[in-house]
């Protein structure tokens, strides 16, 4: 089988947990996630099956929404409720007001500082290997952006709210820069993704009716088919031409250069995405993402 499920992931699951639990309710050891999330994270979590393994870094690359849930006046060392606290401070009074100017220095393009509790790898080491040691390293800044944030509730200790972002953000990071933009400190509490990229919650499935899907023989109708995930015009080879696109081998063809193709053998069966591209002075069909393989 081949295709994207869409997971619900459950909390206290990492997601190689839920990659692993996949891969027995699937049989095949072809398979990846296409984004981390924490532990105590539940929602969105597309993972690959079979040949659409290919398309886990385009998948991975696509815009986030979060649902996050807030407790203020302390921090912890990994930045949310699991963690140990290292800090307190009082809490001002909180206004949705207050609250909504803190998101305002927040939005657009923004320098953020990784967690040390985090996969980010450096000089070799995940830093959250060296974090669980008590060490603490110099990290650098990534550029992320945060494409909006709505408030959605708040009292006098906590408050919840969307977030839309880019790859790469760290939602804990940005509550604790928010925590201090409103002279406290704020740890996450909670975490749910509702969006990435075209993939929502609503289509999102669980572990549970997986598995009783294995029981009756219908797990193939959970899978996204893995064209679909592109929005590239279709072409159909010729059996000559998809034998030499399956044995790697670039192909005369007219068009404007540039140009992007989902690539298809007579059968049907979906081979590629193959971009026109000049070779020697000719225009030749090239790929540039292979999804064929046998099944598994």
């Amino acid at each position: 089988m081949n295709g994207v499920v869409i997971l619900n992931k459950p909390a206290d699951f990492t997601s190689f947990d839920a990659v692993a639990k996949l891969r027995r309710i699937f049989h095949t050891r072809k398979i990846g996630h296409t984004g981390t999330l924490d532990p105590m994270a539940t929602g969105v979590l597309p993972i690959c099956i079979g040949s659409a393994t290919a398309a886990v870094d385009m998948l991975t690359a696509e815009n986030k929404t979060y649902v996050a849930g807030v407790k203020l006046g302390f921090r912890t060392d990994t930045l949310d409720t699991t963690g140990t606290v290292t800090a307190t401070a009082p809490i001002p009074s909180i206004t949705r007001e207050l609250l909504e100017e803190a998101f305002s220095h927040f939005l657009g393009e923004i320098d953020q500082m990784p967690p040390m509790y985090s996969a980010i790898k450096q000089n070799g080491k995940k830093l959250y290997e060296l974090a669980r040691k008590g060490i603490e390293v110099e990290r650098p800044t990534r550029r992320v952006c945060v494409h909006g944030i709505r408030l959605l509730s708040f009292d006098d200790e906590s408050f919840s709210f969307e977030v839309s972002c880019s790859k790469g953000l760290y939602v804990r990071s940005l509550i604790d820069d928010i925590g201090v933009r409103l002279g406290t400190f704020a740890v996450m509490s909670a975490l749910h993704r509702t969006q990435t990229g075209s993939f929502s919650i609503d289509r999102a499935v669980t572990i549970e009716a997986l598995e009783q899907a294995e029981q009756d023989g219908t797990l193939a109708s959970f899978l996204i088919p893995t064209d679909t995930l592109f929005s590239y015009p279709k072409l159909v080879l010729s059996e000559k031409q998809a034998t030499r696109v399956k044995n790697g081998v670039p192909i005369y063809y007219s068009g404007t250069e540039g140009d992007t193709f989902r690539v298809y053998d007579p059968s049907g069966a979906f081979l590629c995405i193959s971009r026109l591209t000049v070779i020697d002075e000719k225009l030749c069909l090239k790929s540039v993402k292979n999804f064929y393989s046998k099944e598994i």
